[in-house]
Parts: C-alpha cells; structure tokens; sequence
C-alpha cells in the first residue's frame, strides 16, 4: 500500500515538470517547408524561372510589375510564437494542503520579407530579403 501510494505521489509531483520548449514542441506546426532567410540564400539563384522560384518558396503574397513592366514577386511572412508555461505545486498540496500554481508566458514576432524581380524573359534577374525579431 505504501508502494503505491509513493508511485501515485511521485507521478503527482512529475506532471508538471514540462518546459515552455517541451509545451511549443508540441504545437508547432511540423511543416518542413518553412520559409527561412537559410532556403532563399541556398536555393533561389539568378535566372530561375518563375516555376523554379514558385517551387522553393511557393506562391507569393504580391504580384506586381516594376516601371519597365517587369515583374516583382514579394513574399511577406509574419510568424507569432506564444509559449506559456505553468506548474502546480504537487508537493505543496501534500505537506500544506494547498494548491500552488506559477506561469510563465513569452511572445515574440518574427517577420521575413522577399523581393524578387524578374527580367523580360520572365528569369529571376535580381532578389533581396529583410528580417527581423521583436
């Protein structure tokens, strides 16, 4: 009896004991596609064509056409990461019979913006990137 008592504690007391990382893992969306600043230096290049570009980074947000009716491509990626993290104080319901609980919550945005514009044979002729963190 004792014995169970002990497991049932200590799995009582381990519940709580997951991080904010552990918790994100968690819910992040797995897509292996992600759009970083890393894929757009590796992989988009001077004189890709429009179908090329189209599949590295997919479809862009905005098509537009430069002053000598080129076109500019513009990729606008904004991500939102929210991490909470909280923890119940097992033990201290044990040994004061009362209920302790602390939390933690972290939000940051990053965004990443890519222009690529083409020249009149329709091949990537130029592209630039800005990212940022707050």
């Amino acid at each position: 009896m004792k014995k169970a008592f002990l497991v049932a504690m200590v799995a009582l007391f381990l519940t709580g004991c997951m991080s904010a990382a552990q918790h994100r893992e968690g819910v992040q969306d797995g897509s292996a596609d992600q759009m970083t600043v890393g894929k757009v230096q590796k992989e988009i290049r001077i004189g890709m064509s429009g179908a090329e570009v189209t599949q590295v980074l997919g479809s862009p947000n905005i098509v537009s056409t430069d002053g000598q009716r080129r076109e500019v491509w513009m990729y606008d990626k904004i991500t939102t990461d929210i991490s909470y993290s909280t923890s119940s104080g097992g033990v201290s319901v044990l040994i004061l019979g009362r209920i302790g609980s602390s939390g933690a919550i972290s939000k940051s945005q990053r965004t990443l913006t890519i222009i690529i514009k083409f020249d009149e044979s329709k091949k990537v002729r130029d592209f630039a990137y800005h990212t940022s963190r707050f």
